[in-house]
C-alpha cells in the first residue's frame, strides 16, 4: 500500500473508531435485539464449522479434520439431527492414517465451509490442510454440487501459486449471478481468492495486504483472557468472515485476529487488468467491530457479526450497529446461514474449548446449531 494510502486509512480507522463508540453508547439502550434468543437445532459428535440451509428447505454442515480424524467431513442433516454424509460415502473416505491410498483431489481432506447458492448448487471449500497445518498436494479445491442430482458438477482445483503452504482457504460467497466466486484465506498470509468460473481461473488478490492480515496490535479474548494454544501461541487467523451484499456489488472481510471490518466494490476484484496496488486503493474500512469470525447479510441488508469474544451476536443495520444476542451457552459463534423464511442460524464450534487451548478438552464436544428466534 502506498505512503498516502495508509495515512489516510489510518486517519479513516480513527474517525471510525470513534464512530463506533458513539454509535455503541446510543444504542445501549436495545443491546439485546428486543428478545432474541438461540434455540438449539442439532448436536454433533465433531467439531462442526460450515452451515448452509438451500432455498428449499436442505441443511447442510461440515467438520473439519483440526483435533482429529472426523468420520464425515460434508453432511446433510436429516429431520431427526442425522447425518447423511455428502455427496456421498466415498467423497467422505479421506482418513488421517489412509492418506497414501486415497486420491485427495477427489475427496474431502479438510473442509472448512458449505455455502448453498439460489441456482441449486452447493459450494464447498476445501483448504487440504488438516489441523491447520501443511497442505496435502492436490488437496485444495472448490467443489460445486448439483443439488437435483446430488452429483459434483465441477472442481476447481488449486495449486500452490493459489492455495501455497501455509494457506488455509476459509470461507466462500459466489456472486448473485454465479459466475464468480471469492474465497478468504485466512492462514499465515491472509488474501482473498478470486475464482472466474466461466474460464476456471483463480486469482489471489489483496495478498499481504494490511486488510487482510491478522492484526498484531489485537489479542483475542474470551471472558476477559487471552486465547492462547497450550505451547503458548496465541490466535493468529488472517481474513477469514467474508460477506456479500444482496446485490453483489460489495465484498465484505475481517481477520478474527483483528477489529476492524472491510469491503472492497466486487467489481474492482473481477477485473483482473488492475494491479495489486490499485486493487489496493478500493479497499475501503467500514468500522471498528473487534473480533469476530462469521459474518451475513440477510435479504434487508443487515450485517450480521459474530462476536467471540462476547458470546454474542451483533447487527449492523447501516450506521447503527446493535448486540442481537449474548448468550453464555454461545462458546464461539461461527458461521451464520438464513433460510428461505428469514430464519438466522448459527454454528458453536466452540474453539476456545478445544484441546488447543484447552488440554483437559481433548475433544470440544458437543458442538452446535442453533437457529435465532424473536428477533
Amino acid at each position: 500500500m502506498r505512503p498516502l494510502a495508509r495515512t489516510i486509512l489510518a486517519l479513516s480507522l480513527a474517525a471510525f473508531t470513534q464512530s463506533c463508540v458513539a454509535q455503541e453508547s446510543a444504542s445501549k439502550s436495545n443491546r439485546q435485539g428486543d428478545g432474541a434468543k438461540l434455540q438449539l437445532i442439532a448436536t454433533f459428535e465433531h467439531q462442526v464449522t460450515g452451515v448452509t440451509v438451500t432455498p428449499d428447505g436442505r441443511t447442510f454442515v461440515n467438520f473439519p479434520r483440526w483435533t482429529e480424524d472426523a468420520p464425515i467431513s460434508v453432511a446433510e442433516l436429516g429431520s431427526a439431527g442425522d447425518l447423511r454424509p455428502y455427496p456421498d460415502v466415498d467423497w467422505n473416505s479421506w482418513r488421517n492414517a489412509r492418506r497414501d491410498e486415497v486420491t485427495p483431489q477427489d475427496h474431502w481432506v479438510c473442509v472448512q465451509s458449505v455455502v448453498a447458492d439460489k441456482r441449486g448448487n452447493l459450494w464447498v471449500i476445501d483448504p487440504g490442510a488438516p489441523a491447520q497445518s501443511l497442505v496435502v498436494p492436490g488437496a485444495p479445491k472448490l467443489v460445486q454440487i448439483d443439488l437435483a442430482s446430488n452429483h459434483v458438477a465441477h472442481v476447481y482445483a488449486f495449486d500452490e501459486t493459489i492455495a501455497p503452504q501455509g494457506s488455509y482457504l476459509n470461507d466462500v460467497r459466489i456472486s448473485p449471478d454465479g459466475r464468480f466466486v471469492y474465497i478468504t484465506d485466512s492462514g499465515v498470509r491472509g488474501a482473498i481468492v478470486v475464482v472466474d468460473t466461466t474460464s476456471g481461473a483463480a486469482r489471489r488478490v489483496l495478498d499481504g495486504d494490511q486488510s487482510t492480515q491478522a492484526d498484531k496490535s489485537v489479542t483475542v479474548k474470551v471472558d476477559g483472557k487471552p486465547l492462547q494454544q497450550t505451547d503458548g501461541r496465541r490466535v493468529s487467523f488472517s481474513a477469514d468472515g467474508i460477506a456479500l451484499t444482496p446485490d453483489g456489488r460489495y465484498l465484505y472481510w475481517q481477520a478474527v485476529k483483528g477489529k476492524t471490518l472491510y469491503r472492497i466494490a466486487t467489481d474492482a476484484l473481477q477485473n483482473a487488468q488492475l494491479s495489486a496496488q490499485q486493487v489496493s486503493a478500493r479497499v475501503e474500512p467500514v468500522g471498528i467491530d473487534g473480533p469476530a469470525d462469521g459474518l451475513l447479510f440477510d435479504e434487508r441488508g443487515r450485517l450480521y457479526v459474530s462476536s467471540v469474544e462476547h458470546h454474542a451476536i451483533r447487527v449492523r443495520d447501516g450506521e447503527r450497529i446493535s448486540t442481537l444476542l449474548r448468550d453464555k451457552q454461545l462458546v464461539w459463534p461461527d458461521t451464520f446461514s438464513q433460510g428461505a423464511d428469514g430464519t438466522i442460524y448459527v454454528t458453536d464450534s466452540r474453539i476456545p474449548d478445544m484441546s488447543w487451548f484447552d488440554p483437559q478438552s481433548p475433544i470440544a464436544l458437543p458442538t452446535r446449531l442453533y437457529a435465532i428466534r424473536g428477533r
